[in-house]
């Protein structure tokens, strides 16, 4: 019987949709803007995973949204481990673990962010086993599963016994303050023990700007020229410091952690969250400008929640115009890029072989594939 630990962080991710880029204090802020909870449907999206193996597992957990609820939605076999205060805390994460780790767990399963990495890493002991269902808005760390379903596809390999190597994996953090302001300070916390399957394990991102400021130049004079041939285009730009440079070359002040929209070369609003920016462009013509994470190969839900499956699909899988250097998509290694939009189905869609556009009148192909639907066909 494989003995499953689980904590759910019930805050994570509130911040990312309404343009707050975390979740770290300001909860009650989300909330009132209209940030709806979504690290126990993240969490039912790895869980469920494990459905047709309910007599080979037990999960351990917390009462209530800390992995009780999710648990007995799902109808798996649980045991309640401990109470947390309402509202839940860090101090509440840490406090179960400790928890958990009296059950004699076989690995700790958590979903949460950054944040919760870190607090979980400050008191799991080394020898511990862990892995994270992303569903925070910055997730740095290399401690979690690229997707919900890819974590809890790897998690069903070792329920059922096969072999999986372990390997050390970093914990990250930035700094949420300087993050709303632009600026990112990245900082290692630590390191956890993980499953080692890297198909199903997201890289640590590559840190700091881009450096090739040449082929940036370039990247950018192809995509105004691309904008001059679409006039009456609106043109939403993605966060990362490659689509920064197309706003540069405009001469246009960017969010560079955010989302803007651009009509005929001028900037018509700027740091746009995601309910904000569908009501910009749900009924017009419109292309998406967006990069991927360096070394993670993540094009949508790490740090862009901003960019909804709502806004998503009302601007068209053909009309995202992804852009990248070379040397970027090289630090894959070969790994198809990866998207986490919180929609299974949309995900799927943006499957498949995607122009990246590279250069000045250069693009290459890069396949768009997750690895749990890779493992159905």
């Amino acid at each position: 019987m494989f003995r499953i630990g689980l904590i759910i962080n019930p805050l994570a991710g509130l911040g990312g949709s309404v343009g707050l880029k975390g979740s770290d204090g300001l909860a009650a802020e989300a909330l009132a803007r209209g940030a709806e909870p979504r690290a126990l449907q993240r969490s039912a999206l790895a869980l469920a995973e494990l459905s047709e193996l309910k007599d080979r597992f037990c999960i351990y957990t917390v009462a209530g949204d800390m992995g009780e609820t999710v648990c007995r939605d799902l109808a798996l076999p649980f045991e309640v481990c401990h109470q947390p205060c309402e509202p839940t805390t860090a101090d509440d994460t840490r406090a179960a673990v400790a928890s958990l780790v009296e059950q004699g767990i076989d690995l700790l399963l958590f979903a949460g962010g950054d944040g919760t990495a870190r607090d979980i890493c400050a008191v799991a002991p080394e020898s511990l086993c862990v892995l994270g269902i992303p569903a925070g808005v910055k997730i740095h760390s290399g401690v979690y599963g690229v997707t919900p379903a890819g974590t809890g596809r790897l998690l069903t390999r070792l329920v059922r016994g096969e072999p999986v190597s372990l390997m050390e994996a970093d914990v990250m953090d930035i700094d949420e303050a300087a993050f709303r302001e632009g600026r990112v300070r990245a900082r290692r916390y630590g390191e956890m023990l993980i499953p080692g399957e890297l198909s199903y394990v997201q890289a640590v991102k590559v840190a700091g700007k881009e450096s090739v400021e040449l082929v940036l130049t370039d990247i950018a004079d192809d995509v105004i020229e691309r904008m001059e041939e679409e006039d009456d285009c609106y043109f939403i730009m993605g966060s990362g410091s490659t689509v920064a440079a197309v706003m540069e070359r405009l001469g246009l002040e960017n969010t560079l952690l955010g989302v803007d929209l651009v009509y005929q070369k001028q900037l018509v609003a700027s740091d746009l969250d995601a309910q904000g920016l569908y009501e910009h462009i749900r009924d017009k013509n419109c292309k998406l400008v967006i990069t991927l994470i360096g070394g993670q190969g993540h094009v949508f839900g790490r740090g862009n929640q901003q960019l909804s499956p709502a806004v998503i699909r009302a601007v068209g899988r053909d009309n995202i115009w992804l852009l990248a250097t070379k040397s970027k998509l090289s630090s894959l290694n070969g790994r198809p890029l990866r998207v986490d939009t919180n929609d299974p189905d949309l995900d799927r869609e943006l499957g498949g072989l995607m122009r990246v556009i590279t250069g000045y009148h250069d693009e290459v192909l890069v396949r768009v594939a997750n690895p749990e639907y890779e493992a159905n066909e």
